[in-house]
């Protein structure tokens, strides 16, 4: 990748863009990092695209470090949230972290890119360097926050280490003395904070490169919240059905984003007929994680079920006793995530057993096949009495 698709594909702004163009062609390595907070145990596509990013800073032979929040994570990051995000434990955070690495390998060439852990330095600071740092930003320039400024219109609380978060990651940057940082859209305004904090007290000068913020299966912003991700971890058949459920409108990003074929062919895809174009895109992002042989059988799989009206020769199976209640059962076997859940797709016909819908939240397992919404199967088997 050159430095003009460095700074243009899969990006969303460039800030300040005659900076990050004036040291691209300085012909230096630059220091380059994105980070991430282990708040949760599985990493999304939404992650990737700047994780791919950073992947192609180091192949172009730039100093590229991931920084995993080790720190930051039992704060917690406020971006997007409507209430006070519950602070998590460290053994939390290093129970989150235990597959970040292995999942993150399916993206990144660690011999080629630096790890690092922010709980090494900011562990260290004491209030005096907390009232440094501090003294750099105003209350005005805090409150400014989309997030603040609704909870403040609403009366709900702001706790002031959702203040304190963006000032340590900014500290992150200063500490690191990068030339540039990379992260979603959303995480903007911590970034641009690192940037005046590296200003203001006599560090190199940095760039902002933030990466768009992809949609999920749903059609809102893909986040574990919302339960609508397509995780690098998923198994190919479940990945290749989520990415075949997303909005036709979401292929150019995604495709732009999430894969390697060059922009001349990806117009050349999006001319065709939508369908193929998203099992183009399918195939191609299963291929990445897993392997052609998966993707052709993900396929294969998928039109079978989805195109044929069959059902998919691997799916989980699990034992009832007869009466069992089905709602439960369901719930049990985290087929569905909660009882609610399950009522409200009984009421929309969202569950069928043996290709009959249940109608009724009082029914009681049989055995057979179990299918919820489009992509969800259960075989039942009833146990038999001793």
């Amino acid at each position: 990748m050159d430095n003009k698709d460095l700074l243009t594909r899969g990006v969303a702004k460039v800030i300040p863009a005659d900076l990050a163009e004036k040291k691209l062609s300085g012909g230096k390595k630059l220091r380059v990092y994105w980070g991430i907070d282990p708040t949760g145990s599985r990493i999304h596509l939404g992650h990737s695209i700047s994780m791919r990013k950073l992947q192609a800073f180091a192949d172009a032979g730039h100093k590229a470090i991931l920084l995993i929040g080790s720190f930051t994570a039992m704060i917690g990051d406020p971006t997007g949230k409507e209430s006070m995000r519950q602070p998590l434990t460290r053994k939390g955070v290093e129970e989150n972290f235990k597959t970040y690495k292995k999942q993150a390998e399916k993206v990144i060439d660690f011999s080629k890119v630096e790890v690092c852990y922010n709980h090494e330095w900011l562990e260290k600071l004491g209030f005096e360097d907390l009232a440094k740092i501090s003294s750099n930003f105003t209350y005005q320039q805090m409150s400014q926050r989309a997030m603040f400024k609704e909870r403040i219109a609403n009366d709900q609380p702001i706790a002031m280490h959702e203040f304190m978060y963006p000032l340590l990651v900014g500290y992150d940057s200063l500490h690191l003395d990068v030339d540039c940082e990379i992260g979603g859209t959303d995480q903007e305004f911590n970034m641009l904070v690192g940037r005046t904090l590296q200003k203001n007290m006599g560090k190199r000068e940095k760039f902002v490169l933030t990466t768009p913020l992809i949609e999920g299966t749903d059609g809102r912003k893909m986040s574990k919240s919302y339960e609508n991700c397509v995780y690098l971890d998923d198994k190919p058949n479940d990945m290749f059905g989520a990415l075949m459920s997303i909005n036709d409108d979401l292929m150019p990003v995604y495709f732009e984003c999430c894969t390697d074929i060059e922009e001349s062919e990806i117009k050349s895809i999006l001319k065709g007929a939508p369908r193929d174009a998203k099992v183009r895109l399918a195939k191609e992002i299963v291929t990445m994680y897993h392997s052609t042989k998966e993707a052709d059988k993900a396929e294969e799989e998928f039109t079978k079920v989805f195109t044929e009206k069959g059902t998919p020769d691997d799916m989980p199976e699990a034992e009832a006793a007869k009466g069992d209640d089905l709602i439960k059962f369901l719930v049990k076997t985290k087929t569905v995530l909660s009882t609610s859940e399950a009522r409200r797709l009984v009421e929309q016909g969202g569950i069928k057993l043996n290709d009959k819908a249940i109608t009724s939240t009082d029914s009681v397992v049989q055995e057979g096949v179990v299918r919820v919404g489009k992509r969800k199967f259960l075989r039942i088997t009833i146990r038999k009495r001793a």
